[in-house]
């Protein structure tokens, strides 16, 4: 029940929505998408979460930079990837701040970008946020690589912590909203 697609042949940007420990099948499933040329640009949103060490770096980097580096070494064109602001602590927030981002520029379709146990409560939001002033597709990273697996999520404590607290946020936004 969580898990939804709605493609979109070509999107005028591909929106990869934060998530700390998912930003690595974020990424790679916005970089496939980007590959077979369903937008021109990447945008990221920011959670302002910082990562582990990274010697290379000397300091925590924000999972950001991490899915922006991570995009760039998939093929993605620096150029091609911007980070919308501001910070970011929610769903709604990143939906509002991809609305502000649309509002300035002359995108009119969007394709975001989640893991597939985020993607019906995110679509919901979306649409709810952006309304019709843009089309609006998702596409979810497949479950089971960095998210539990969709018919095996009850076998790991993280399905655990994961599968019933999404539920729990889509009934409080569906009360809140």
């Amino acid at each position: 029940m969580l898990i939804v697609n709605v493609p979109l042949e070509h999107a005028d940007a591909i929106v990869v929505l934060s998530g700390s420990s998912t930003f690595v099948e974020r990424t790679h499933v916005a970089a496939q998408l980007y590959s077979e040329g369903t937008a021109e640009k990447v945008l990221l949103t920011n959670d302002n979460l910082h990562g582990g060490w990274l010697s290379s770096e000397q300091r925590n980097p924000f999972f950001y930079e991490r899915a922006r580096w991570e995009l760039e070494c998939l093929g993605v064109p620096g150029s091609r990837i911007e980070v919308l602001r501001p910070a970011v602590s929610s769903t709604q927030e990143e939906a509002l701040a991809v609305r502000d981002y649309v509002e300035s520029t002359k995108i009119r379709s969007v394709l975001i970008v989640t893991s597939a146990y985020h993607s019906r409560r995110a679509l919901w939001i979306f649409q709810r946020v952006l309304g019709d002033r843009v089309r609006i597709g998702l596409a979810s990273s497949p479950p089971g690589w960095q998210t539990p697996g969709a018919a095996s999520w009850w076998l790991s404590a993280r399905g655990w912590r994961t599968v019933p607290n999404e539920y729990l946020k889509m009934v409080y936004y569906w009360i809140r909203f």
